[in-house]
């Protein structure tokens, strides 16, 4: 596939590569460090911005940003995956070229529905990396793969619209740096099902904008991002922060699970590659039983899976992102479901072989495989359940098969 990559995309795969070995993998101790000496969990170490000025200096930066929308490096979804994988060898990789999440699909929903006044407000800080974002969708108290279900309140109040919800999962709210949040909520309960909802931009130093508690992943507190519980209580903004209109919140929903829909499958291939780097390096270097592990018929087994399971994913994540390019996101929907669902889970099994081989230490963190493992298993979940990914490839088969007899 490298060989279908233009000159320019190849060469940008290749500093990209150079540049996480150059400073991506000796500085994720220095990250932790900083984080663990810093006055808080939620400030953000110093060798994040200097990364990122590095990064920007090197013209690797916004590479996400699909051609047609006008900005950053102008590459297709195709293209892209093949660098997205090599950031997602590491978690904090992604922040430093500005391809982090929900930024992305932040940035995403207001190039592709934003006004020219709320892009020049959010959009361009955003695209500099100077500021981060919420995405606030999820509740706790309804099931919120089923987006229609969602409970918070966005209600027209004259020249001001008054939001009341409860959000959690709210990634980024614990950042100093968090500016602003895209809220979910119902604006007329009583219009057609997928016309209730609306989204709307709420700056987060508004009143009534209230984080009531960090949220940790398997143990991990993911700061100083975070994850956070997040309640919007009577907290007014004006009638322009309005995205799109009225009643378009599920339209909005759908065009943000796009090309950003895939990218957490992109970056689960580079964490299992790399995984699988850590697997053999260790069974190499290990001696048990009078043998080194990696002579071992069941490690040897181990590796040859996990390389097939990774081969598949690849090759069908690119399907999905060349099937967007060709077609769009709707004629790639039954490519997109099917790598939510594949993704993730040989991500989890490359990362769970990983650790049984490096046996202690790989549920330590003298290495990055557990919370990698940890970063893998929420994707079975965070863009939408295995579950839910399943009915709709079903249904889209089923529907194929039958109107072609």
């Amino acid at each position: 596939m490298l060989k279908e990559l233009s000159p320019r995309v190849q060469e940008l795969r290749v500093e990209l590569i150079e540049f996480m070995e150059q400073y991506i993998y000796p500085n994720e101790s220095v990250f932790e460090k900083q984080l663990e000496n810093g006055k808080s969990r939620w400030e953000v170490p110093p060798i994040v911005e200097e990364l990122k000025q590095k990064a920007k200096e090197k013209g690797l930066w916004n590479l996400f940003i699909p051609k047609e929308y006008g900005y950053g490096a102008g590459l297709t979804n195709f293209e892209y995956a093949h660098l997205c994988e090599v950031m997602g060898r590491s978690l904090m990789a992604p922040e430093i070229f500005n391809c982090n999440a929900p930024d992305t699909g932040n940035m995403e929903v207001l190039i592709k529905y934003g006004t020219e006044e709320q892009k020049k407000k959010w959009l361009e800080p955003l695209l500099e990396g100077e500021i981060r974002s919420v995405f606030s969708m999820t509740e706790p108290d309804v099931a919120s793969s089923d987006a229609t279900n969602i409970q918070g309140e966005i209600i027209r109040d004259g020249d001001e619209y008054v939001i009341n919800a409860k959000k959690w999962w709210s990634t980024a709210a614990l950042d100093p740096r968090c500016k602003v949040a895209i809220v979910m909520g119902k604006s007329d309960p009583n219009e057609k099902k997928h016309l209730q909802q609306s989204m709307i931009l709420v700056p987060f130093d508004t009143p009534g904008v209230e984080v009531k508690r960090p949220l940790s992943v398997f143990g991990y507190d993911h700061a100083p991002q975070g994850h956070a519980e997040v309640h919007y209580n009577n907290v007014r903004v004006p009638k322009e922060n309005i995205l799109l209109g009225e009643g378009r919140g599920f339209e909005i929903a759908q065009g943000r699970l796009g090309p950003g829909r895939i990218h957490h499958c992109m970056r689960a291939i580079g964490a299992a590659e790399r995984a699988l780097e850590l697997l053999i390096d260790r069974a190499n270097k290990r001696e048990v039983f009078g043998s080194k592990m990696v002579d071992k018929d069941t490690v040897r087994e181990q590796i040859a899976r996990t390389r097939i399971e990774i081969e598949q994913a690849r090759l069908l994540t690119l399907q999905a992102a060349n099937t967007i390019d060709q077609e769009g996101t709707k004629a790639a929907r039954k490519e997109i479901a099917m790598i939510k669902v594949v993704a993730p889970t040989i991500s989890l099994n490359a990362i769970d072989r990983a650790m049984q081989v490096h046996g202690g230490g790989g549920f330590s963190q003298d290495f990055p495989l557990a919370e990698h493992w940890a970063n893998a298993r929420t994707l079975r979940v965070l863009d939408g359940p295995d579950e839910v990914h399943l009915r709709d490839i079903a249904k889209l088969e089923v529907r194929n098969q039958l109107n072609n007899h």
